[in-house]
């Protein structure tokens, strides 16, 4: 499931892969792109906000784009994926029926599965797709004290809730959303203003996905051992790792959360 560093590992692979390389083709698998192709194009850098990908190209002088700068949006949700290939190599990561685009260049080949949000659009416009999202907790911009602005904004709606809000601050899902409660021993229905340290939440929040930066196991217990990476996610009926209470899974709003009933007070 992608979350803040899931996306933002994919935007390094995709910037080693093929930062710096002319395309030598494209094949776009969705109805809004289909006729498009990226020959030639020049791709500049691959970057992340939040949960949307952004792949930054630029068009060949000699098109009738001019040499514009432009950017290939995708945004992951649940399910989707970049894989980089060598060329040649055969493309197993998923079936193909759900392979979305497929760039190609000299040294490497990237295929998108399963993405969502497509579009090609000028890199001048990007806050037409992304301007909406709050602070990236993975971003240069990161800026702590507008994430709990935001977040305080909407003083009624359960903390559970705000924080997978991506207005309030891009990049928390589901997991992290119950570990940082967890950690905080804040039950997942308090309202935003019964939190007792706003901050120390967001401050939680952010260290825990730089923690996973760089790497695809994410871990907020500090183990990378199977079964050993999380307090309450993914444990539901299993023991609490602080005090022994089953582990409990509840639906919460369009998510389902996990949480200990006894290190986080009841609602």
């Amino acid at each position: 499931m992608p979350e803040g560093d899931t996306v933002w590992n994919t935007a390094r692979v995709l910037q080693r892969a093929l930062a710096g390389a002319r395309l030598t083709g494209s094949d776009f698998r969705v109805p809004q792109l289909a006729a498009t192709d990226l020959t030639g194009w020049t791709v500049r850098e691959s970057a992340s906000r939040g949960k949307h990908l952004l792949l930054r190209l630029t068009a060949p002088p000699d098109e009738g784009n001019g040499g514009r700068d432009w950017t290939l949006h995708s945004h992951l949700r649940m399910d989707g994926a970049w894989r980089a290939y060598a060329p040649g190599d055969r493309w197993a990561a998923r079936p193909a029926h759900l392979i979305r685009v497929v760039l190609r260049s000299p040294g490497a080949v990237a295929v998108g599965y399963h993405l969502h949000e497509l579009a090609l659009i000028p890199t001048a416009e990007e806050e037409s797709l992304v301007g909406h999202l709050g602070p990236d907790l993975l971003g240069p911009d990161w800026d702590p004290d507008e994430a709990v602005r935001r977040l305080a904004a909407r003083p009624d709606e359960t903390i559970g809730e705000a924080l997978l809000d991506q207005r309030n601050l891009a990049g928390v899902g589901n997991l992290y959303k119950c570990e940082v409660l967890f950690l905080r021993g804040v039950s997942p229905w308090t309202p935003v203003r019964a939190v007792p340290d706003l901050a120390g939440t967001v401050g939680l929040a952010q260290r825990l996905l730089a923690a996973n930066r760089g790497r695809w196991t994410q871990s907020t217990t500090g183990s990378l051992h199977r079964g050993q990476t999380s307090y309450v996610y993914g444990r539901r009926a299993q023991p609490c790792r602080r005090c022994g209470t089953a582990i409990r899974k509840e639906e919460l709003g369009e998510r389902v959360t996990y949480w200990c009933p006894a290190c986080q007070p009841d609602r």
